[in-house]
Formats: C-alpha cells, sequence, structure tokens
C-alpha cells in the first residue's frame, strides 16, 4: 500500500484508487483498500437493528415524521473540512433509536426532549496483574447514571496515545463497596486477556433519552506480576 503526504486544496474521502484525509503531518493520500468484512455476531446485530430502525421510520406518520424533521434541524452533522449541516428526520431518528437499543432501552417514534448530559462519575482506570491475572477496574466518585456506556479499544503497543475503534462493550454496572467497577469479563470477553506491557483505552459515556454525551478516555498500561 502506497501512502504519501501531499500538498493540495483540502480534501476528505475517495478519488479514484485512492483515499485522502487529514493525518497529523498534513494532507495524506493512500491508495484504497476494501477494509475486512469478517461480518461478526456482534456487527451483524448492530447492522441488523440499524436496518429495523430505519425501516420503521417508513411506517410513522407524515404528522410524525415531520416532527422529527423539526427537531433534527436544531442538531448539526460532525463537522468534516470545517462544514457541517443539520440533520434529516431519518438521520436523528436512527441515531436516537439506535442509541437506545444499544443499552436496552425501548425505541420512540417521537422526538424526545433534549436532557441534560450528566458526569459519568468515572475518574479513572486501574489495571493490576496479581499472579498473572489481569485486572481492570473503574474508579468513581459517586455511581454512574443508568444508561451509561463503555466502550474500549484492543490492546495496543506501549507507544500509542491514541484511541483507534473503539468497541461498545456494554452498559456501566453499579461500583462496589470500594468504590470501583470490575470490567474485566468485559474487555477480556471482546478483545482476549491484554499482555503485560500493553496499553488499554477505555471509554464512558452517558446517553439520556437517546442522545450520548461526550466520552471522557482513560488509559493505562498492563503492569508486570505483582
Amino acid at each position: 500500500m502506497t501512502v504519501m503526504i501531499i500538498r493540495d486544496v483540502p480534501q476528505s474521502g475517495k478519488l479514484g484508487l485512492t483515499v485522502t484525509f487529514q493525518g497529523r503531518t498534513g494532507l495524506i493520500r493512500r491508495t484504497l483498500v476494501t477494509p475486512s468484512n469478517p461480518k461478526s455476531p456482534s456487527q451483524m446485530a448492530v447492522r441488523s437493528a440499524l436496518a429495523t430502525i430505519a425501516a420503521k421510520y417508513d411506517q410513522l406518520s407524515d404528522v410524525m415524521q415531520q416532527a422529527w424533521i423539526s427537531a433534527a434541524s436544531n442538531y448539526q452533522t460532525r463537522p468534516r473540512l470545517g462544514q457541517s449541516g443539520p440533520l434529516t428526520g431519518l438521520q436523528l431518528y436512527t441515531k436516537v433509536n439506535c442509541a437506545l437499543a444499544a443499552i436496552g432501552a425501548p425505541s420512540v417514534d417521537t422526538p424526545p426532549a433534549t436532557a441534560a448530559i450528566p458526569d459519568t462519575n468515572v475518574t479513572g482506570l486501574e489495571i493490576t496483574n496479581a499472579a498473572g491475572t489481569v485486572t481492570l477496574t473503574l474508579t468513581t466518585s459517586a455511581a454512574p447514571p443508568d444508561g451509561s456506556m463503555l466502550w474500549a479499544c484492543q490492546w495496543a503497543k506501549s507507544g500509542v496515545r491514541r484511541v483507534v475503534s473503539p468497541r461498545f462493550l456494554g452498559m456501566l454496572d453499579s461500583p462496589g463497596k470500594d468504590g470501583t467497577i470490575d470490567i474485566t469479563s468485559a474487555y477480556v470477553t471482546k478483545f482476549g486477556a491484554p499482555p503485560v506491557g500493553t496499553r488499554i483505552f477505555v471509554q464512558v459515556n452517558a446517553n439520556v433519552n437517546g442522545f450520548e454525551g461526550p466520552r471522557l478516555t482513560f488509559q493505562a498500561r498492563v503492569p508486570a506480576q505483582g
């Protein structure tokens, strides 16, 4: 695969057999590569939910669809090359209901009221290694609000300092008496046991009425046996 830094007008996306994007050192162009599609159970579940929710929008009455269109005008797409625009009714409907589905909440046919996003009360990530058994816990200042979401990345080399391809692991449990939440099982089930010396990234965010708050990122390195 050919990768090069180029000088050109700001751009993003496919161009013939190449793809261009903004990197840390400038505008980068590389050979277009079709990503792998393993069709894992989790991938297929997400795709099925998205297709089902999008199809349900077509079944709404004109009055209901117009309500989503009106509500969507208050929300912007993520900026790309410094530009963004309002969401469509379908986009807001799928965004809200996919977020609700992720936490096991029922879908809604009318736009929910926008609520203040609370703090998750998560303060850090701690990793221990007792006789070869690695344990990952989140420290908290109080119980996370209902519907708080947990994300994580595949363990990475120690030099990595940025989040890459986070995956949804589930909702946060209530903390134990020591104020921590054990996320070892959720992480290992998704990615396997992390090797000593690797760096782990996790993210948490609140989810209220299908509106997700910004993700807070925590990272720590897997220590040697203690």
